[in-house]
């Protein structure tokens, strides 16, 4: 069965365990693992044939393998894209995807809640090079179309948005950069591609921190973008060859065994961040609770418009400032403080301090990111023990 029509006879389900799958001579059941910087060919004409493009095949790992073509295969068929380029880590994937279409003199807008790293590329980096970025509240779909200019190539956004779970319309964010003559481009880790699938939405180009839940076990690092044919063969596979920000083979086959769970595990950590969710949102140490899941939620209508359920990750604000967020952090037992997330073990981060510390003050506070604010990703535990470790801890607070 060819590889589109195993994509389009199943669900991903079926697609997470079985998609993309290249056996060797040997029949092995488990995907192998390539570990190979090279290859050999059989003439001297093949190998002209291969780096003319006419022969298929693979070249050299930094732009192709056979393991990493597994994964980005697996991923063309969860998503619904035509392609796809893995990268080594989920910052390498993003930085890939906003500047390698552009060049000096183009225009990026994007929205202002990003993760730190991702603000830096749009505020900082880019404009080194010549290329002028606007931020906007995300919120706003006036603030998107006043910020369009006639040399405008991208719009960028998160969605939900880290750390407090803003929901954007991506229907009518897609809409207004198209009649701009522009690209969307969404991060889509917080909702997985279990629950929201951006590229049905409108989006032009879709990209993961596989770190994240496509990994979900704390183990290695990893990128993708997914997009058009045309958009990967035009702007992104050169850059990757020339440039080498690749995936190891390694750590591909790790995301390879990740997406084979992917679905139970997302699934899960939903069911027991809504329960934690829940239980949380009338204590009376916490202050603002956002969880998409709830109907309580500021974009409860658009969630339920555009996503197929909440997310693993809830958004707290605990009465006291950092004080009394240290303290409650310091004071849980289960849930472990890192800045990571979508993984089995439950996590907690302080954004204020860590993810989102290079802002000023004044811009965490225009987001919503006060000093009390605390960010639950939601594990793999019992989700008792986790409302009541929480429980015990916010008495500390």
């Amino acid at each position: 069965m060819s590889e589109s029509k195993f994509a389009a006879r199943y669900r991903p389900e079926t697609r997470l365990v079985h998609g993309g799958i290249l056996r060797s001579q040997f029949g092995e059941t488990s995907e192998a693992l390539f570990l190979t910087q090279g290859y050999v060919y059989d003439s001297a004409e093949q190998c002209e044939a291969r780096f003319k493009g006419e022969d298929p095949g693979f070249i050299y790992s930094r732009y192709s393998n056979p393991t990493i073509a597994m994964f980005e295969r697996r991923m063309i068929e969860l998503e619904g894209a035509e392609a796809a380029r893995s990268t080594a880590t989920g910052m390498a994937a993003v930085t890939t995807a906003i500047l390698a279409p552009l060049r000096a003199g183009d225009h990026v807008v994007a929205s202002k809640a990003l993760f730190g790293s991702c603000l830096y590329v749009v505020q900082d980096l880019l404009p080194r090079y010549g290329i002028e970025t606007t931020l906007v509240d995300g919120l706003d779909l006036d603030q998107w179309q006043r910020a369009l200019r006639p040399n405008t190539k991208s719009l960028f956004l998160e969605s939900p948005t880290n750390p407090t779970l803003d929901v954007l319309d991506i229907p009518a964010i897609a809409e207004i950069a198209h009649k701009g003559g522009a690209r969307l481009i969404v991060d889509n880790v917080f909702a997985t591609p279990i629950w929201q699938s951006p590229l049905s939405l409108g989006a032009d180009v879709v990209v993961y921190s596989a770190t994240k839940h496509i990994d979900g076990q704390g183990r290695c690092l990893g990128g993708i973008i997914l997009s058009s044919e045309a958009f990967i063969a035009e702007h992104i596979h050169n850059f990757m060859r020339q440039t080498g920000p690749s995936l190891s083979p390694f750590n591909a086959w790790a995301l390879l065994k990740g997406l084979e769970t992917l679905g139970v595990r997302v699934r899960a950590q939903t069911e027991t961040a809504a329960k934690v969710a829940d239980a949380l949102a009338s204590h009376p140490k916490i202050s603002r609770l956002i969880y998409p899941g709830r109907s309580d939620h500021p974009q409860a209508a658009l969630v339920k418009k555009q996503m197929r359920a909440g997310s693993t990750l809830i958004g707290f604000e605990v009465k006291g400032g950092k004080a009394a967020a240290f303290r409650c952090l310091n004071a849980l037992q289960i849930s472990r403080i890192s800045n990571n997330l979508g993984d089995a073990k439950s996590l907690v981060t302080h954004p204020a301090t860590t993810t989102h510390q290079r802002l000023t003050p004044e811009a965490r506070a225009e987001l919503g990111i006060s000093e009390g604010f605390i960010r639950f990703s939601a594990g793999l535990e019992h989700p008792d023990d986790l409302i009541e470790d929480f429980a015990q801890a916010l008495e500390k607070a």
